[in-house]
């Protein structure tokens, strides 16, 4: 279900391992308030499906896709124009392969018209604009709380960016481990100018009706607490109360105002900025937020948003693969899942597509493993902190870290690489065990 790019890679690798299947997509008997077309794959937002450098998580991604026999990807590099290091396509063009390809597969049958109800065996890969009627169904069968139609994302940045020597260890009030976050205390000074900063950031202003987002008073951005007052934040999301800074001398005075970092990840390579979902664009992300301290060097893994997208709290709600707990052949792929990202939905479609196949031959689903960047993408939105999920992209942080990492950070990219690609290498030999059809065989 959905002819986006997930629903896309999901059918074309079904069909592949010789399944025959019915893609439903409901339009143009009913459209979006974001498509255009009737044509399956349509880019509905940037025509760019970001680097092809594998030092970027981006490329790395792709280059695993590719061993996966992405059609999207395949149709992307037909249509691609100029765009330096980023593949950047004709949206018209690329769309238009997508669609002749896949419904031109002898196995594939595109039936037009609303589903309201989930398939089983299945794949929904119906995006952030799934329809009123199949979101009330997924809610219905997933459990309500289990579905979020709102991102308010905070900015993620990585550890090694940061200077821990102008930030200390606590939890407020000493509770859990007593040091789990990370906190940038700021001075009066400090904090009028960050407030200040904030004010005057650009922000991301909706191009389309439906991502109009209402704000929630318990969720707001920081630059509209910013605007309403000089004290909101450092009494909302920067208080400072309950954290004590064990490296403080008698005498030192007690931070103005606080912002805490929150562990992201097991390995401690990713930290969220809490309470900082922002709608600023991202050179003024960049701008504003390095002016905290500590953060001065901050490389961003993901940058804030606040946009429509229905997606499902996958940790809560979806087994290892993404299926639902007891169904494992009703699975879900694409940015439904809490991927963010053309690539990151592109590529769930494919293994949701590989896994129903292998479900249907009796076998058992697979992921490939956490050194992929593909399977740390399934990791994370399989094992992230449900009361605290977020949509994610891909990232270096989301990988399994190397037992010796070099102090290179270069050379570390490069070893990431070199072991991710390798290990994707293992796990399709072992998942084409059975014979796939070349993707030239089906055209």
């Amino acid at each position: 279900m959905g002819g986006g790019l997930a629903g896309s890679e999901a059918a074309w690798a079904l069909a592949a391992r010789g399944v025959a299947v019915t893609l439903y997509e409901m339009r143009p008997v009913r459209m979006t308030a974001a498509h255009q077309t009737d044509r399956l794959a349509e880019l509905v937002c940037s025509n760019s499906f970001k680097s092809v450098e594998l030092t970027n998580a981006h490329g790395l991604l792709k280059a695993e896709m590719r061993r996966l026999s992405s059609v999207v990807l395949e149709a992307a590099d037909g249509a691609r124009v100029p765009g330096g290091a980023a593949l950047a396509v004709d949206r018209v063009a690329f769309s238009q392969a997508v669609h002749e390809r896949v419904s031109r597969h002898p196995a594939i049958t595109v039936a037009r018209g609303e589903v309201t109800e989930l398939p089983s065996p299945g794949v929904v890969a119906t995006g952030p604009l799934t329809s009123d009627a199949l979101a009330s169904a997924i809610a219905r069968r997933l459990d309500a709380r289990a579905l979020a139609f709102f991102d308010a994302i905070a900015p993620i940045v990585s550890a090694e960016s940061l200077d821990t020597a102008r930030l200390f260890k606590a939890s407020r009030y000493g509770k859990g481990g007593g040091d789990d976050y990370w906190n940038a205390p700021l001075t009066e000074a400090e904090y009028d100018a960050f407030v200040a900063a904030l004010r005057t950031g650009e922000q991301y202003q909706p191009h389309h009706e439906f991502d109009r987002t209402p704000y929630f008073e318990g969720c707001l951005p920081v630059e509209e607490m910013a605007a309403r007052g000089r004290d909101v934040l450092r009494f909302g999301p920067m208080k400072p109360v309950g954290l004590t800074d064990p490296g403080r001398k008698p005498g030192d005075r007690e931070p103005f105002a606080v912002v805490q970092l929150r562990q992201e990840d097991r390995a401690g390579q990713m930290w969220n900025l809490v309470g900082f979902q922002t709608r600023l664009k991202i050179p003024d992300q960049q701008r504003v937020f390095r002016t905290i301290p500590g953060l001065e060097r901050a490389e961003f893994l993901r940058f804030g948003s606040i946009h429509r997208n229905a997606y499902i709290n996958s940790p809560r709600a979806l087994s290892a693969h993404l299926a639902a707990k007891d169904d494992p052949t009703l699975l879900f792929a694409g940015q439904l899942t809490g991927v963010e990202g053309y690539t990151e939905s592109a590529a769930t479609g494919i293994m949701a597509g590989i896994n129903l196949a292998r479900l249907l031959r009796g076998e058992e689903p697979a992921v490939p493993p956490p050194t992929t960047m593909l399977g740390a993408l399934y990791r994370y939105v399989h094992t992230a902190d449900p009361e605290h999920f977020q949509p994610m992209n891909a990232n270096f942080g989301l990988l399994e870290p190397l037992e010796r990492a070099p102090r290179d950070k270069e050379r570390k990219r490069e070893m990431l690489v070199e072991r991710a690609l390798a290990a994707m290498d293992a796990f399709v030999n072992r998942i084409n065990a059975v014979h796939v059809l070349p993707l030239h065989d089906s055209a």
